[in-house]
């Protein structure tokens, strides 16, 4: 039986599908493509998970977000950035979509054109998350705990609602910022800052 977890505004709804196994990655695959409206992920157990357009709030913050990253990668040139519709293939198997991301050059290099053309098997070594009205902070917490596990260098937890962004390192705690200016993407990102206030 596969189980498809549906986000809606205030708590995630559960649907059991009469399907004797889960879904392959070409039928996961698959599924997305019949249903490009949607925003969909699967965590490593297999569960997929359904969820509702951004409010509006959060989807312009999301772009002032990817745009100063751009901005940076543009002028940086080592790597690659993707917003919040591009979904990446975990080593643990979960496919995943964060708010905003970004992956060194070579390493995007090394993916075959077919590779890029898919839900890439790549992590991201950069990954933002901002959490919206209806996300709970601990589903945002454990995914970014993913992240690291399965290869991220550096992860910003934005929230808004209490102004704090937390900063996630591998092999480290999180640091939480109160209410910053900016966030900085040193050393793993030299030059890069995030400047908070049209965020906030």
């Amino acid at each position: 039986m596969t189980t498809l977890l549906i986000q809606t505004e205030s708590i995630p709804l559960t649907v059991n599908l009469p399907m004797p196994v889960a879904m392959t990655v070409a039928e996961f695959y698959s599924f997305c493509q019949a249903n490009r409206d949607l925003r969909i992920e699967r965590t490593a157990d297999g569960e997929v998970i359904i969820m509702p357009p951004a409010f509006s709030d959060t989807g312009n913050r999301n772009l002032k977000i990817a745009q100063q990253l751009a901005n940076w990668a543009d002028q940086d040139g080592t790597g690659e950035t993707f917003d919040s519709s591009t979904g990446f293939t975990l080593p643990n198997g979960a496919t995943r979509s964060p708010d905003a991301a970004w992956i060194r050059l070579e390493r995007w290099n090394a993916l075959t054109e077919a590779e890029k053309a898919s839900f890439a098997p790549i992590c991201p070594d950069f990954v933002v998350e901002l959490k919206s009205s209806s996300d709970a902070l601990s589903r945002l917490k454990a995914k970014m705990a993913e992240y690291l596990d399965n290869g991220t260098l550096l992860g910003f937890l934005i929230d808004r609602q209490q102004r704090q962004v937390h900063i996630y390192r591998p092999g480290q705690e999180s640091e939480v910022l109160e209410n910053p200016d900016g966030v900085s993407g040193d050393p793993e990102m030299p030059g890069f800052l995030l400047q908070m206030a049209r965020i906030w």
